[in-house]
């Protein structure tokens, strides 16, 4: 039974919305959906943010809201409209535009803020809204996954992008009936249009690579780890591909160590440098999904991750990819061993199971799908 929707009457918007104003309704040729962003990056929500836009365009006019940035810029090159904000105030006065415009609507955002503001302002307007409030997870658990339970009880469907982040939603209070599960994808265009490392023509997995934010909990300096217990992986050659708090400190420690890694900061062109890759090496043992993983199965790149967190759970271990002992460095050693010494038929085989799981579990179409079933089920 659905708990009873909390009063908003106290919820403090930040200014004082017109609530007298009339604005005609204008009529489009399709319904509307209004995704909102609580950053302006292009990383991995902002990208799926738009993938999921851009797979709902048949279905739907859509409009992206976000701080002003990358993430907007590339709305505009897909040819949807957009509604940049700086602050809740000027979220606010945008979303009530159109709640005064539509009387029904699709609405999927990924700050809590977002998700209040719009069911306050519904409380004056009374629209039909869809509400689904995304929640791709993270390393701080209060931020990520504690502050949702404040959404318990009302119209909202938790949408979790995978069955790791579903479970730390659970722990951290988030109510269990409101939570559905939507995996993260590749639009077909995406996989159609990526670099793809050839057939396996000889054993040995000789270039790694990694695609991280440079962050204590990503655990990159694992692999450094595994570079001082094992010498024998100094043969390889390893590039190190993102930015963060710690990349100075794990410059700094690999240039100490005279190690074979290469840190190379931002790369624009990371799908070319993931074909020309043998193996990618994924490490944060928290990792709420790891899109990277898709991207390396779309170049025909197998993947290498801890078993635990959402990384693991997207892998089936000497199926479609394998896995490692989650922050052990002597382990990661051995696999990243094991794996050089395979066959190269071996490895193909590995390739081939990723690709055809990146066709049916990691679809456009069939998670697009569940979308669009549950924007529709989530009607109020």
């Amino acid at each position: 039974m659905r708990r009873p929707v909390p009063d908003l009457s106290t919820f403090a918007l930040p200014f004082d919305v017109p609530v007298t104003q009339q604005t005609e309704v204008r009529v489009n040729r399709k319904p509307l959906l209004i995704y909102a962003l609580h950053s302006g990056n292009l990383y991995g929500t902002e990208r799926m943010a738009l993938a999921t836009a851009v797979g709902l365009a048949e279905d739907f006019d859509c409009v992206m809201m976000a701080p002003d940035g990358p993430a907007l810029a590339e709305a505009r090159r897909l040819g949807f409209d957009t509604v940049p904000f700086a602050n809740a105030s000027q979220f606010t006065t945008g979303l009530w535009k159109i709640l005064a415009e539509k009387r029904r609507f699709a609405f999927l955002a990924t700050g809590v803020m977002h998700s209040m503001v719009c069911l306050a302002l519904n409380k004056l307007r009374r629209r039909e809204i869809a509400h689904l409030h995304l929640v791709h997870g993270g390393a701080e658990e209060a931020l990520s996954y504690g502050r949702k339970q404040k959404l318990n009880g009302w119209p909202v469907r938790f949408v979790a992008v995978s069955h790791y982040v579903r479970e730390r939603l659970i722990a951290n209070g988030a109510a269990e009936a409101q939570i559905s599960v939507i995996e993260n994808f590749l639009t077909d265009e995406r996989v159609r249009n990526a670099p793809q490392r050839p057939r396996y023509t000889v054993s040995g997995v000789p270039k790694l690579i990694v695609i991280s934010r440079l962050d204590p909990e990503k655990r990159v300096d694992l692999l450094l780890d595994a570079l001082d217990r094992t010498p024998a992986l100094r043969r390889f050659s390893i590039h190190v591909f993102g930015k963060g708090w710690v990349e100075q400190e794990l410059r700094d420690r690999a240039a100490k160590s005279g190690h074979t890694i290469e840190l190379c900061g931002f790369e624009p062109d990371i799908a070319g440098r993931l074909a020309a890759s043998d193996l990618l090496v994924h490490l944060c043992p928290v990792e709420p999904f790891g899109l990277a993983i898709l991207e390396a199965m779309a170049a025909r790149v197998p993947v290498l991750v801890p078993n635990s967190g959402g990384a693991g759970s997207l892998i089936a271990n000497n199926v479609s990819g394998f896995h490692f002992e989650a922050n052990d460095a002597d382990a990661l050693a051995a696999r990243i061993l094991e794996i050089d010494a395979l066959p190269q038929d071996r490895l193909n085989e590995i390739v081939s199971a990723a690709t055809e799981t990146l066709h049916t579990r990691y679809s456009e179409k069939e998670r697009v799908a569940d979308y669009r079933r549950l924007i529709q089920e989530s009607y109020q």
